[in-house]
């Protein structure tokens, strides 16, 4: 495992690190979560991603407890977690990243997941309702405060984050530093020309999330929806429309010739497709079993075998620009 700046930041991230959307009290208790943050730590990953809304907070908890009986040194990994839907109904608890909201939800979220500290806070959706100005600001307080140690935004646009940057550098506050963006071989979009000057100009990390889609650049929904897979479980149904389109179950077919010539899984292609671009810090894998973390974790060993013609073979496949070349990416959902 290697490890790579958080874009300017200081801090550093491993290329994969490990998340707990969907999976963590979902599809994994204490026992199971424990053992697949253990294979991933063994492997070298020193970044756990969480967020207040998994699980309606019980990921945290999950996550929480198993960093409590795991007993690693706090130095030796990071931990994130992201606010804005809210964990309740009312008008200043949801939807929102106002002020009242921000201080008192890193509060819930230390007391759930156990911590005096997140190293990474992270705006999860933008709110237009409130003024960045206002957002900035409590994010830097909760900085100061030592609750965070830096914090970002995930799905904002370029022009938001922009904005963000502007107003700290114009009242001394602390920056956002980093974008949490769904990046797969279906998704280039966060990356093209509108983020250029984010991750060019302004060295923007960025820890990005669902490099397999969801489990489709696993191959396992080729023959449809596995009764044990994300694609049945209860609630994500709005997932099985995109996990059985015929069109991007022929992609993913036509990779698989591609995948065995290197001797690489399509799970371990496809996440190292993803590190071939210069402005991810880190991908952040997911699993429901420890084999899956295994196998994801040997995705390092192919980072070497994306030759030109590869690359090129791949972008006719998708029919859109290389999504690693941020001077070309124009690419845009689904192409």
């Amino acid at each position: 495992m290697k490890y790579r700046h958080l874009g300017k930041a200081g801090i550093q991230v491993s290329e994969l690190s490990f998340g707990s959307w969907v999976t963590f009290h979902t599809q994994a208790g204490l026992a199971s979560t424990m053992e697949m943050m253990a294979a991933a730590y063994d492997a070298g990953v020193n970044f756990f991603d969480n967020a207040e809304a998994y699980a309606g907070g019980e990921s945290e908890k999950l996550m929480g407890e198993a960093l409590r009986k795991l007993g690693w040194r706090r130095g030796s990994y990071l931990v994130s977690t992201k606010l804005f839907w809210g964990l309740h109904d009312g008008p200043n608890e949801s939807n929102t990243l106002n002020r009242k909201y921000l201080i008192e939800a890193t509060n819930g979220s230390l007391e759930r997941l156990g911590l005096d500290y997140v190293d990474l806070l992270f705006c999860h959706r933008s709110d237009p309702s409130t003024p960045i100005e206002e957002t900035v600001w409590a994010m830097h307080n909760i900085i100061e405060k030592g609750q965070a140690l830096y914090w970002g935004t995930s799905e904002w646009e370029a022009t938001d984050v922009l904005s963000a940057i502007k107003i700290a550098e114009q009242h001394h506050l602390h920056k956002p530093v980093v974008e949490q963006p769904i990046y797969n071989l279906f998704e280039r979009h966060r990356f093209n020309s509108e983020y250029e000057e984010l991750y060019k100009e302004h060295a923007y990390g960025s820890t990005t999330w669902s490099p397999l889609a969801s489990g489709l650049l696993t191959g396992k929904y080729g023959a449809g929806i596995p009764r044990d897979s994300r694609g049945a479980l209860e609630g994500l149904d709005w997932l099985q429309e995109q996990l059985t389109d015929a069109s991007r179950l022929e992609k993913v077919a036509a990779l698989i010739p591609l995948a065995e010539q290197m001797g690489a899984s399509l799970a371990q292609f496809s996440l190292a497709w993803c590190l071939q671009n210069p402005y991810v810090s880190t991908v952040i894998t997911g699993a429901s079993r420890v084999e899956q973390v295994h196998e994801n974790m040997k995705a390092v060993n192919f980072l070497d075998r994306f030759t030109p013609d590869v690359l090129e073979e791949i972008d006719r496949i998708f029919a859109a620009p290389h999504g690693n070349n941020p001077d070309s990416a124009n690419a845009q959902p689904g192409d």
